[in-house]
């Protein structure tokens, strides 16, 4: 046999062609590599596959590309540690924490921190209550600094008031930063802003060159003004932080802050309709897709579960929902804590919808959709039969809540709102 290496034209042509269905197997073996700082690179070409039935898939889970996902991706790599070890300032920084967790607006917050303190401050991340977040050191916090107690749950934001005010008179931040949100950072910068006799910066989306940039005139004008201690940023003020690791380091303070009488009585949460809230405010929503056989019981499910309604654009064309529940970029954007989807494959407007929600939930029967690659949760199976589960699920914990020392024959089924 010849030791000749001759080409093969179709070989190559194949290897050229991302559509072909052999361009996989013609693909060199490595699909990722290490980059000169730390960060772990993929082959973006490699990013279709076929699928079980013949259709071509994109793959957004990074599986294809490396074997894991982006997340554990992220836990086997070892990002560059960012030290500061005697800052020279620092900017603080008040994030929302909704759920005890770190949300996109608070990421975005924490971004543009990092590029008011450059090189040589460091970025102090003060959170009220006991967090459930672990990842302070990928998200850019240097020191971390946790006020809990009594007086500070439920809505208190005068005590909060009293806490920042402590935390200025000790570590003196140059900036104070905080999400211009309806989810209490909003209020608590006005309130701390006034306290401290300064005007802040509101609904900033840009910080550039010493000065703030915002909003104005029902969002439809930009406002420049020199950068002011305490900015109230919008969404998307920055890019978040995401090829460093820092320290996390916690700090407390020196002195106790003092609790104040409040003039305000927290009396709780109260019931709300979940249908009388408008898509783009609701925090708990349940959609409904083409898989959806019996509305009837997806109607029940979203009542127990006290979730807002949402559908996709297949459900609404085939009338089994209203226009105004329509998910997606030609329906309604939205914003929700937790997204269950239940029977939607996942069309590219559709997850163009809900890419600034929290947390999702898929419920199909295709383990290859990509609202299956999108969700942070997926439940591979009918349905119908979810949702029959689910009800059960809800209608036991309630019993059980409201009535834990009757037997099973004494309890009646009250009907209380379950939001989240």
């Amino acid at each position: 046999m010849s030791d000749i290496i001759r080409r093969d034209p179709r070989a190559e042509w194949i290897a050229r062609n991302r559509l072909h269905p052999l361009h996989a197997a013609m693909q060199p073996s490595q699909q990722s590599w290490m980059g000169p700082n730390g960060v772990l690179r993929k082959n973006v070409h490699g990013v279709g596959f076929i699928g079980p039935n013949g259709i071509k898939r994109i793959d957004r889970s990074g599986a294809q590309q490396g074997g894991t996902s982006k997340r554990s991706v992220a836990a086997h790599v070892q990002l560059p540690l960012h030290e500061v070890l005697a800052p020279a300032f620092y900017i603080g920084v008040v994030p929302d924490m909704v759920g005890g967790r770190l949300s996109s607006h608070d990421r975005d917050l924490l971004g543009l921190a990092h590029q008011l303190a450059g090189t040589d401050g460091a970025v102090l991340a003060v959170v009220f209550g006991e967090p459930k977040e672990t990842a302070f050191a990928t998200a850019g916090v240097d020191r971390l600094l946790i006020l809990q107690g009594e007086a500070f749950e439920g809505y208190a934001p005068e005590q909060r008031v009293h806490g920042l005010r402590a935390v200025d008179n000790q570590f003196a931040p140059k900036h104070w930063l905080l999400p211009d949100s309806r989810y209490g950072g909003g209020e608590l910068g006005r309130r701390f802003a006034a306290s401290q006799g300064q005007r802040p910066a509101t609904r900033v989306w840009q910080v550039k060159d010493g000065t703030c940039i915002g909003r104005a005139g029902a969002g439809l004008q930009d406002l420049a003004q020199p950068v002011t201690k305490v900015i109230l940023a919008a969404v998307e003020c920055a890019e978040p932080v995401s090829d460093t690791r820092h320290e996390a380091r916690v700090v407390e303070l020196s002195t106790d802050v003092p609790r104040c009488l409040p003039r305000i009585e927290d009396l709780g949460a109260v019931e709300v309709d979940p249908s009388a809230i408008p898509m783009a405010e609701a925090e708990f929503i349940v959609s409904g897709g083409n898989g959806i056989k019996d509305w009837a019981l997806f109607h029940r499910a979203t009542a127990a579960l006290g979730a807002t309604e949402g559908a996709s654009r297949v459900a609404v064309d085939d009338g089994f929902m209203a226009r105004d529940r329509q998910v997606g970029a030609s329906g309604i954007w939205v914003t929700a804590r937790v997204y269950v989807a239940v029977g939607i494959s996942g069309a590219i407007q559709h997850l163009q919808g809900i890419g600034a929600c929290d947390k999702v939930v898929a419920i199909n029967v295709d383990p290859a959709c990509d609202m299956i690659k999108r969700a942070d949760l997926s439940v591979i199976g009918d349905g119908t039969a979810v949702l029959e589960a689910l009800i059960t699920a809800v209608d036991n914990w309630r019993q059980d809540t409201l009535a834990p020392g009757l037997s099973p024959r004494e309890r009646a089924p009250v009907p209380v709102a379950f939001n989240g």
